[in-house]
């Protein structure tokens, strides 16, 4: 199933794609938080009767606010891990590619909704640059998960633009602070469910402006997302609702020389196959 959230005159809603342009909301007793209170709750799916046109939606991400921060896979593709390394903005690291995943996280304020305007101010950070990436959406908690068992831990997927100020990340000598500035983690437009999403079929894209900069499938991930979930549940007990993004591929803007970081007015677009496209508009202030 394919989910939304949105907002309306009476409040946020939830709802259901009954038709690629169609969208029924669901009943919930909390739908401002998107749909983590389905998942949390293990709620049935009830329609309310309620049907909405989804291109008049005002679209908010399917989880407006993580009850934790978004995990977050970094160089997990191999050509993005050779430019990151060549890119000098890697800590003077000198490995390409990892021998484990490397997992940081992004602040639950960093969520920004579908189509949004991200604000970034000009005296905080003056290499904004994008990533294109589906995320993984945790629905059965656990501690210890074996990569067995992982994909029965996964209740689907959604799409993660994880923005990131590329001097912050440098000059810090860690990533906490450049990727979580407001804004940074426009995420959705849809959640879908696992049983929707074929991984083998599915390949992620990445555009500045229309013009294509990132594409790749799913299977060039170098840590599988069972891997992923064994590495964080081996001593992290997983929550429903937890956000793990997987890791963007080549073509990001310090991967170009010189660097093509985004500047005012910039649209990017993340699309997956099955999970939509989101867009968000730079604007630098």
């Amino acid at each position: 199933m394919k989910f939304v959230s949105f907002r309306t005159d009476a409040g946020y809603r939830v709802g259901v794609l009954t038709a690629p342009d169609t969208v029924a909301e669901i009943s919930l007793d909390d739908p401002e938080r998107g749909v983590l209170g389905l998942i949390e709750r293990s709620q049935p799916v009830v329609t309310t009767g309620a049907t909405h046109a989804y291109d008049d939606l005002v679209l908010t991400a399917p989880i407006p606010r993580p009850a934790r921060n978004i995990m977050c896979v970094g160089k997990n593709y191999r050509e993005h891990a050779a430019e990151f390394a060549a890119s000098g903005y890697d800590s003077g690291s000198s490995v390409t590619v990892p021998a484990f995943p490397i997992i940081f996280t992004k602040a639950p304020s960093a969520v920004a909704d579908p189509g949004a305007v991200v604000t970034v101010p000009r005296a905080v950070t003056a290499e904004i640059d994008y990533e294109a990436e589906f995320a993984v959406i945790i629905g059965t908690g656990g501690k210890g998960i074996s990569r067995s068992a992982a994909m029965d831990h996964v209740w689907g997927y959604t799409l993660i633009n994880d923005l990131t100020a590329r001097d912050l990340q440098r000059d810090h000598k860690q990533w906490f602070l450049g990727k979580s500035l407001d804004g940074f983690a426009p995420m959705g437009p849809l959640a879908v469910t696992r049983d929707e999403i074929d991984l083998a079929e599915l390949v992620l894209t990445g555009t500045v402006n229309g013009s294509p900069r990132q594409s790749a499938p799913a299977s060039d991930l170098i840590f599988d997302i069972p891997t992923l979930i064994e590495t964080i549940s081996a001593g992290i007990t997983l929550q429903p609702g937890d956000i793990i993004a997987t890791g963007t591929p080549a073509g990001v803007g310090i991967g170009f020389d010189p660097p093509r970081f985004l500047e005012d007015g910039d649209v990017v677009e993340v699309a997956a196959t099955g999970l939509g496209s989101l867009t968000t508009t730079i604007a630098v202030v």
